[in-house]
Order: C-alpha cells, then sequence, then structure tokens
C-alpha cells in the first residue's frame, strides 16, 4: 500500500513539473518573441538613421560657399561681441574708480 502511495505521489510530482517546465517553456516562447521584434524594431531604426545620415550628406550643404561665409560670418560676429564685452567690462570699472576717486575728493 505505501508503494502505491509513494508511486502516485512521485507520479503527481512529475506532473507538477511537468506543468512549471511547459509554463516556464511557454514564457520562454514569448520572451524569445519580444526579443525578436525588439531587435527587428532597433534594426529598422538603426537603417532609418544610416539613411538619413547618407541624405544629409548627399546635400552638400556644408559644403556650399553660401554656408562657409555664414559660418564665417558667425565666428567674425561672435568675436566682435567678447570683445565688446570685455571692453564694456573695462569701461564699467573706469567709471566705478572715477566715481570713487570723486567721493573721496569730495566732490558727491
Amino acid at each position: 500500500m505505501n508503494l502505491k502511495k509513494s508511486i502516485k505521489n512521485m507520479e503527481t510530482k512529475e506532473n507538477n513539473w511537468k506543468e512549471k517546465y511547459e509554463e516556464a517553456q511557454a514564457k520562454c516562447d514569448q520572451l524569445q518573441r519580444q526579443v525578436d521584434r525588439s531587435f527587428k524594431e532597433n534594426n529598422d531604426l538603426y537603417n532609418r538613421v544610416a539613411d538619413l545620415t547618407e541624405s544629409l550628406k548627399s546635400k552638400d550643404y556644408f559644403e556650399s560657399p553660401d554656408y562657409q561665409y555664414l559660418i564665417k560670418e558667425n565666428r567674425k560676429l561672435e568675436e566682435e561681441r567678447n570683445e565688446l564685452l570685455t571692453d564694456n567690462k573695462k569701461l564699467a570699472a573706469q567709471v566705478e574708480d572715477k566715481i570713487n576717486q570723486l567721493r573721496k575728493s569730495g566732490m558727491i
């Protein structure tokens, strides 16, 4: 009687393991499909970026004389702006010094 009970108990455990294995296999299959979809989407996006990059290179916009002129002009204006900021700070310091001198002398 104990032997039959042990066999029955082992068969039940085996069935439980089979069910767990099948559930795990189904979950694995589902995850693999998701990975495959993500891989395909990633590959499609990579190809799209490559296409857009190639398209941008083919425009030759950055090589045109107009673009180069604008770059040079922008750099020149930026240098001029920086010089004006520096001069403005120097002038502000000079004005502040003169005001302080006038205060010390009692004129203000």
